[in-house]
């Protein structure tokens, strides 16, 4: 059977999500947490992979799981499989790692190339006088002032399907063409900002270097229109910077209706 788990973290003291000789990450805890549960190894596909310190509200992945594994999860317990590997993950998870929802899906759900979008956000500070200590792991203190007004209109400019290598760290047979349906600056109290970017996918970088830029724009160092410049030249600016990691957190993934995951899954394999 296919499970799809709903997951949650604090990305603190993890190296990112994908598995690194050595280093603690998201998916080999989290894959060491099914095999004790379970008795076998599980392979896990992930949404999104997340760099060394981003967060996740609203992280997917997916593993198959054989029927004797299953048996083993259920135990004398009587209740869904899917019931009692949450419950199970609950209990020997760190506390950093957190299991919102285990599900059973049809076999033709693919937690990376199902997905419709992604939806990010980058949470910062722009005036030292609010900073708060007790958030320091999830939002970054900005230099500025910032105009967010003027960082708002920047971003509309790299709305659409583009190639966006120029704010990308680009990987060997991955094309950098990603439709980005969402580019977002509001201002939620007092020197506090939240920039909401969703995308049908992101590539390596892509949403801490588009922040980077903003943040340049808003700083009143570049014209509005910079951003669209850098994309439209296709090569990276030495100018736009990676913006830190711990600001940004993975809020949420969005996914067809069962009978549409195959054909999502096959557009965006060809697309990537």
């Amino acid at each position: 059977m296919r499970l799809r788990l709903d997951l949650a973290y604090d990305g603190t003291a993890f190296h990112g999500w994908a598995k690194q000789p050595g280093l603690r990450t998201v998916q080999d805890v989290l894959e060491q947490a099914i095999a004790k549960v379970s008795g076998v190894p599980a392979q896990l596909t992930v949404a999104g992979r997340t760099d060394a310190g981003v967060h996740a509200r609203g992280q997917v992945c997916h593993f198959d799981m054989k029927e004797t594994a299953a048996a083993k999860v259920v135990g004398r317990s009587g209740r869904l499989v899917e019931v009692a590997l949450e419950t199970r993950l609950r209990g020997v998870l760190p506390p950093d790692i957190h299991v919102k929802v285990a599900s059973q899906v049809p076999e033709d759900f693919d937690a990376r190339f199902s997905a419709l979008w992604r939806r990010y956000c980058y949470r910062l500070v722009d005036q030292p006088a609010v900073a708060d200590p007790l958030q320091r792991a999830y939002q970054w203190l900005a230099p500025g002032p910032l105009d967010e007004s003027t960082m708002e209109m920047a971003g509309q400019g790299l709305l659409g399907t583009h190639d966006f290598a120029a704010y990308c760290r680009p990987r060997e047979g991955a094309t950098t063409i990603r439709r980005l349906q969402e580019c977002s600056v509001q201002r939620c109290g007092p020197g506090r900002l939240e920039i909401w970017l969703q995308a049908d996918a992101f590539c390596h970088n892509q949403v801490r270097a588009i922040v980077g830029a903003l943040v340049i724009v808003g700083q009143g160092k570049r014209p509005t229109d910079w951003p669209g410049q850098v994309l439209a030249r296709g090569l990276r600016d030495s100018a736009v910077p990676v913006v830190p990691a711990h600001g940004l957190t993975l809020e949420h993934v969005e996914y067809p209706q069962n009978d549409q995951l195959a054909a999502q899954a096959a557009a965006a394999r060809s697309r990537r």
